[in-house]
């Protein structure tokens, strides 16, 4: 039993702190809009703190999962942050994503501290963080990987250190670029297949099983033709995150043309009025064609 702090309880933080109470942890959560703190208690059990210093105070575990660089830099470096509360030796996981720039920052501002960082973006979308089946890439040190897999294996299905601070963040774009392109690719084969007057049904079953399978596929195949998008990674954190990606890509030389291209599609569909709607609304930006 660990005594973690957990600041932010979104749609992925909640559950994540969930699987944390329910493998027997004494957690003590801190969200930005105390309501929802308050309510997770009241179902979970564990604490309620006013800011995150009083949250991380004492703890050997901070974890964070909260919106952008400036949000996670308020939670750690802020005047109520959790880094000046934290002993040294405690260990600080971050699952939000962001910037590599910022990973490395507060990888190198807790190790003047004596604290142990990661950087831990997930994949598996909030279906995984409530299932306790995410994917995590982790930047960080050995020591601090030795520390952390125990604890976030409360909701992971899968664990990889990749490397140094920010290869976790690096990865996470990777994780995304791919995404961007599948989603591309699929939107354009369902139109062309209504266009066809294809069955969906059926040329789902006839493509599935072969080389353009994909998670988005068989996820997201048969919602795209109903145009139900009312669930998974909104567009408005995807085009956050291809924007990190593309900001970094600039940074290394890496040349990413097809993802810019989708984050313009994706500002269309932004557009449209479908930034809380799922990736997969991709394909509204591309006109039906039905035969008739």
């Amino acid at each position: 039993m660990v005594d973690i702090a957990y600041l932010g309880l979104g749609v992925m933080g909640a559950p994540m702190a969930r699987h944390l109470a329910a493998a027997g942890h004494n957690v003590t959560v801190y969200n930005r809009t105390r309501a929802r703190a308050e309510a997770w208690v009241a179902a979970h059990g564990g604490a309620l703190a006013d800011t995150p210093a009083q949250a991380a105070a004492g703890k050997a575990v901070v974890i964070s999962c909260v919106g952008r660089d400036s949000d996670l830099e308020e939670v750690t470096l802020g005047p109520d942050g959790a880094f000046a509360a934290m002993a040294a030796g405690a260990l600080f996981v971050d699952h939000t994503t962001v910037s590599a720039a910022i990973a490395r920052r507060l990888a190198a501002e807790g190790e003047a501290r004596g604290l142990l960082v990661i950087d831990a973006p997930v994949s598996g979308g909030q279906a995984g963080a409530e299932n306790g089946a995410l994917s995590i890439m982790c930047g960080g040190t050995d020591p601090a990987m030795d520390a952390a897999r125990p604890v976030i294996d409360a909701y992971a299905a899968r664990i990889v250190h990749v490397g140094a601070a920010g290869a976790g963040q690096t990865t996470k774009m990777v994780n995304q670029i791919a995404i961007a392109g599948v989603l591309g690719g699929l939107s354009e084969a369902l139109r062309f297949a209504q266009a066809a007057d294809l069955d969906l049904d059926r040329v789902f079953e006839a493509v599935s099983g072969g080389a353009a399978q994909s998670w988005q596929m068989v996820n997201r195949w048969k919602t795209m033709g109903e145009d139900s998008f009312d669930f998974g990674f909104a567009i408005d954190w995807m085009r956050k995150d291809l924007g990190l990606a593309l900001d970094e890509a600039k940074g290394n030389g890496a040349l990413l043309p097809v993802t810019a291209l989708v984050d313009q599609f994706y500002a269309e569909v932004q557009a449209l009025g479908g930034g809380r709607q799922d990736t997969s609304a991709l394909v509204r930006r591309i006109v039906r064609r039905d035969r008739g």
